[in-house]
């Protein structure tokens, strides 16, 4: 970026600022998405950091790019934002039937899956550490909800060098820190999250012909009601998350009783599945039948490893079908 772009900037030339920032667009968005875990808190402080960037065009002196300066910005208004809880509390939603009793409750209800078609929109990465994770690893829906667990810093520190590649340095100007306390910060959430690593690392390549037949085989028997059908695709440790609601069930046992229960509760009725993409994972659109006419009923993204299904996420919001370019109802365009 050339420097007479920033300085157009700073006498107030919107068309220069937009020079300055829109090749950073994408990857701001799912910088704020990987720290906040949510799409729609994405929008919000992707839109904060550009306002922020704005008003503080004057202070930048230009020591560094400007891609890492919007990172700086945009990190630190996500750690405002957890630390001020300022993101959406999502409402919980009342079952519509008596669910059998959960194996335990979810914690990262806010969590929302981040569509394929968005990642395909990232600007080419250069050549990076070989410490950066993968971008399939380091978007994968498991992932994005343990780093919502992890303390805001440690989370921002593995995002900032394992995800980015940025140096511990860098990382350490941006959250300003010390490099030590980034690398200490950055050894302690590696080694809360080497597990999910190694669980990831297992999953087939994206868009696979053994991904594609195990995502058709389980929307045939989720579709068709065939709880059996759905089972025999699990691994002995599959669980099934339905955020916002915090309902958990792990093991094969426990998500057939769920199953079960919803399968009784709409036999009146039917599920649709279209299929698509979140987070480098197979996903589907869902829609519900009501007297023979179809809405939308929210996501289900599926985590595999082995052949088999480890994760069945089922996201309960109808908004996000619009959000990854599904139409109204099946069929619609």
């Amino acid at each position: 970026m050339s420097s007479s772009a920033v300085e157009r900037a700073r006498g107030g030339d919107e068309r220069a600022f937009e020079e300055l920032t829109a090749p950073h667009l994408r990857e701001l968005h799912l910088h704020c998405y990987r720290m906040l875990g949510s799409i729609d808190d994405a929008d919000d402080f992707l839109q904060e950091t550009l306002v922020a960037a704005w008003r503080g065009l004057p202070a930048f002196a230009g020591r560094s790019s400007p891609r890492s300066w919007l990172y700086r910005i945009a990190t630190n208004r996500c750690l405002n934002a957890i630390r001020h809880s300022k993101r959406r509390p999502p409402a919980q939603p009342v079952p519509p039937f008596e669910p059998p009793e959960p194996s335990r409750r979810g914690d990262v209800t806010w969590l929302q899956p981040y569509p394929d078609a968005w990642l395909e929109q990232l600007p080419d990465a250069a050549p990076l550490p070989a410490a950066r994770l993968e971008l399939q690893e380091s978007v994968e829906l498991a992932f994005i909800a343990a780093l919502q667990r992890l303390p805001p810093r440690q989370a921002a520190a593995v995002i900032l060098c394992d995800a980015l590649g940025f140096s511990m340095a860098e990382a350490a100007r941006m959250l300003d820190a010390t490099p030590i306390a980034v690398k200490g910060a950055l050894q302690r959430a590696r080694a809360t999250l080497a597990l999910k690593r190694e669980a990831a690392s297992d999953a087939p390549t994206p868009r696979s012909e053994s991904e594609r037949q195990l995502a058709q085989r389980f929307a045939r028997a989720f579709t068709d009601g065939d709880i059996d059908g759905v089972v025999s695709l699990l691994t002995d440790g599959a669980w099934l998350a339905m955020p916002p609601a915090r309902h958990e069930y792990v093991g094969p046992q426990a998500v057939a009783s769920f199953l079960r229960a919803s399968v009784d509760w709409r036999r009146a009725s039917r599920f649709q599945l279209v299929p698509t993409r979140a987070n480098m994972q197979p996903a589907f659109g869902c829609y519900a039948y009501d007297a023979g006419t179809a809405h939308p009923a929210g996501m289900v993204v599926l985590g595999l490893t082995n052949g088999a299904i480890r994760t069945i996420t089922r996201f309960l919001d109808g908004r996000l079908n619009s959000k990854f370019g599904l139409p109204d109802a099946p069929g619609e365009r």
